[in-house]
C-alpha cells in the first residue's frame, strides 16, 4: 500500500498509514463480522468450504447485511440456496489483479432482493470499480464465458498448426487487445462499420462462414497442452523467480494503463 501510495495508485481518499490502521486480523468469524455493513467472502475455489461459510455467516448476521462472494463461477444457486439472508446474498467476482483491472461482476441469486444488488454495485463504484450487472447467473459468469471462447479457439489454432504459440498471443496483444483495452466487441463493431446493423449487413455472412468453421471444445490435455506448454516455457521457465517477475511486469504494465485509461476518462 505505501509503494502503491509513492506511485500515485492508492485508492481512497485516506493515507496509506490511516488506511493499514483500519485493517486487521482474526480468528473469530463472529468477532470478524461484527458490525458489517458488507461481508466479502474470499476463500479458495472450494463449493464445500465455501458453503461452510455462508453457513455459519447465516446463523450470525443481521437483515441487513450483504453476504458476498468472490467466486470466479460458482453459481449463486449453488452458494446460497436455502440460506435465512439469501435475498441479502450476491456474488462479486473481481478480476485480477483487481487493484489495477477494475471490473467486478455482480451476480444475483433467484432470490436476490433488487437492492442487495443496487447497494453492491454503489459500494463498488464508491470503492473506485466498474462494476456490471448480470440480470441472472450463468456458468462462468460474463468474463470468463468470453475469456474461454477466446482461449478455446486459441487452443484450436496452435493445436492445428495454423501460428505458434508465440504468434498466437501477439495476435492479442498487439491487435485485438490494442483495441478491446478501450471498447468492447460491440462498440468495436459499431465502429467499423456505420452502426450495428451496417456491419451486419456487410459481414454476417463472413462470420458465419468463419465460425461454420470452429472446432469442438478441446481436452486442454495431450500433445497439445505439451506443445503449448514447451513454447510458453521456453518464454517464461516454470520457476518461482521469473513466474514472479513476469507477474510483477505483467501489473506494471496494468498499473500504467489504468493511469491512462483514468487520465483519458477525466479528459
Amino acid at each position: 500500500m505505501k509503494e502503491l501510495e509513492e506511485s500515485g495508485f492508492l485508492k481512497g481518499a485516506l493515507s496509506a498509514e490511516k488506511q493499514l490502521a483500519l485493517i486487521s486480523g482474526c480468528t473469530d468469524l463472529k468477532a470478524a463480522v461484527e458490525g458489517a455493513a458488507f461481508i466479502q467472502e474470499c476463500t479458495p475455489e472450494n463449493l464445500e468450504l465455501k458453503k461452510k461459510i455462508f453457513g455459519q455467516l447465516d446463523l450470525i448476521v443481521d437483515d441487513n447485511v450483504i453476504l458476498s462472494s468472490s467466486t470466479s463461477c460458482l453459481l449463486p444457486t449453488k452458494l446460497f440456496t436455502g440460506l435465512k439472508h439469501v435475498k441479502q446474498c450476491v456474488v462479486s467476482h473481481p478480476v485480477n489483479p483487481p487493484y489495477f483491472v477494475p471490473l467486478v461482476e455482480i451476480v444475483p441469486h433467484p432470490e436476490t432482493d433488487p437492492s442487495t444488488i443496487e447497494k453492491t454495485y454503489a459500494l463498488m463504484k464508491k470503492a473506485g470499480q466498474s462494476p456490471v450487472k448480470l440480470n441472472k447467473e450463468i456458468e462462468g459468469f460474463v468474463l470468463n464465458r468470453l475469456q474461454y471462447a477466446v482461449i478455446s479457439e486459441a487452443w484450436r489454432l496452435v493445436g492445428e498448426g495454423v501460428v505458434s504459440s508465440t504468434d498466437l498471443d501477439l495476435v492479442m496483444s498487439d491487435g485485438l487487445g490494442m483495441r478491446y483495452a478501450f471498447i468492447g466487441p460491440l462498440e468495436t463493431m459499431h465502429l467499423n462499420a456505420e452502426g450495428i446493423s451496417n456491419y451486419c449487413e456487410r459481414y454476417h455472412e463472413g462470420m458465419r462462414l468463419v465460425l461454420n468453421t470452429f472446432g469442438p471444445v478441446p481436452e486442454f490435455s495431450g500433445e497439445i497442452e505439451q506443445k503449448i506448454n514447451q513454447a510458453m516455457s521456453e518464454k517464461i521457465p516454470v520457476v518461482p523467480q521469473q513466474l514472479d517477475a513476469r507477474r510483477e511486469w505483467r501489473d506494471e504494465c496494468l498499473a500504467h494503463l489504468a493511469k491512462l485509461k483514468k487520465q483519458m476518462k477525466s479528459d
